[in-house]
């Protein structure tokens, strides 16, 4: 995470001695993104971004999405501790828990000035929020019994079965590169942190985004 400021500040100072681009920049863009999410377990995210030049070399952006599973230990732990409990009635117990979060964030993005002015690398920082859903089913025997772990004696709280919104803030990266009149791919690398109450959600993302520039 310290590396992530550091690497932002270092980026822009450099980029001020650079040359700058020999053309106007766009006046904007839209991407769809879809990406591979890292943290303490492994899913997909996949969402969409459109910036808009506020002055040259800069641009302000809206990223929206969700990441399929952003599960912390912390939620595996209280779900096996009621798989436990129901293990002392009930054999063949097994759990299963998924934590998902949709987000918005907002924020600028800058455009690294580079010799050539078609590729288009940028860093980007940006805050938001991102509501994330807390969800933890219990099957016997391969029976799906969420519904009435009550007749165990077990109640599930809200770390198990509620959901939240929390302050986000983002950093990320990327390189935006023409592939056709005004179609770019945009390799990006996005990291992410959700203050929630019991601990931040840390969430990487690397993926593609396809999109246009206008």
């Amino acid at each position: 995470m310290r590396l992530i400021p550091a690497f932002l500040v270092g980026a822009l100072a450099c980029s001020s001695v650079a040359q700058a681009q020999t053309t106007e920049p766009s006046k904007g863009y839209a991407e769809v993104v879809a990406q591979s999410a890292f943290g303490n377990v492994t899913s997909q995210s996949y969402g969409g971004e459109i910036g808009v030049t506020i002055m040259p070399g800069l641009q302000v952006f809206i990223e929206g999405g969700q990441t399929r599973d952003v599960s912390t230990a912390a939620l595996g732990a209280a779900a096996q501790q009621i798989a436990g409990y129901i293990s002392q009635v009930q054999t063949g117990v097994t759990f299963k828990t998924k934590e998902p979060a949709t987000f918005g964030v907002a924020g600028l993005r800058y455009l690294l000035p580079v010799q050539t002015t078609s590729v288009e690398p940028y860093v980007m920082i940006g805050g938001g929020v991102a509501r994330v859903k807390q969800e933890a089913t219990f099957a016997v025997n391969g029976t799906d019994v969420t519904s009435s772990v009550a007749q165990y004696g077990v109640v599930l709280g809200s770390d198990l079965s509620g959901s939240f919104t929390k302050p986000v803030l983002a950093v990320g990266a990327g390189v935006a590169w023409p592939v056709w009149s005004r179609m770019v791919v945009d390799f990006q690398f996005r990291y992410g942190r959700i203050f929630a109450q019991d601990g931040a959600i840390n969430v990487a993302r690397a993926g593609l985004g396809l999109g246009v520039r206008f």
